[in-house]
């Protein structure tokens, strides 16, 4: 069995439960492909390789242009990408079953790369204070004091500065399923999760 899927966020929406109004994200996980399996005897771990199919090529796609699109993977797939399996019946070829995988009321890790912000300062980045905002403050937003050991030059390691905000390798845990539909390809997740509409994301079964 996968250990999970991958999925690209499509935004987020709010799904009624009972008579509660509940925050969701809406992830779409079709269009994915078997491309390349992973054996242990060959590679030495279990695993099944999966590609996005671009979006100019999804009407094109069929089992039989598989092997021919492997060739020039690049032009055909978007993104290739690798999931854990413990004896998968799959085939090179064949369009991941995600739907397998999950169920109402079960709940999963989602997985993402949040939104990045730019070049950011001291408050904006870690959430700093700031200084008083009257009788004469002259902190003002900045970092404050490098530390004990400025006058030898140097600045003490993992000191929060201004730098690259956001963009970071994030997971959100223990998050429920409220409803999937194979037919229309979403998955509706409770809750916020990392990135901005289009990203990737993977979902991985708790357990």
């Amino acid at each position: 069995m996968a250990s999970g899927f991958w999925g690209k966020k499509i935004g987020m929406t709010q799904f009624f439960k009972g008579d509660k109004a509940v925050p969701a994200t809406a992830i779409d996980p079709s269009n994915w492909v078997v491309t390349q399996i992973k054996t242990d005897d060959k590679d030495g771990y279990q695993a099944v390789q999966v590609g996005y199919v671009k979006d100019r090529h999804q009407a094109d796609f069929s089992k039989e242009k598989t092997s021919e699109w492997l060739k020039s993977a690049k032009r055909y797939f978007a993104f290739l990408k690798e999931i854990k399996v413990a004896g998968e019946g799959l085939e090179v070829g064949d369009s991941f079953n995600w739907a397998s995988l999950v169920q109402d009321g079960s709940y999963v890790d989602v997985f993402g790369r949040s939104i990045g912000k730019g070049y950011a300062g001291g408050m904006k980045r870690h959430g700093f204070k700031g200084g008083r905002g009257s009788h004469g403050d002259k902190l003002g937003r900045k970092p404050g004091s490098m530390g004990f050991m400025r006058k030898q030059g140097r600045v003490i390691k993992g000191k929060k500065l201004p730098g690259h905000a956001g963009y970071l390798n994030t997971c959100v845990k223990s998050l429920e399923i409220l409803k999937f539909d194979p037919v229309a390809n979403v998955v509706l997740v409770k809750g916020a999760v990392p990135g901005k509409s289009g990203s990737l994301l993977f979902v991985r079964n708790q357990g």
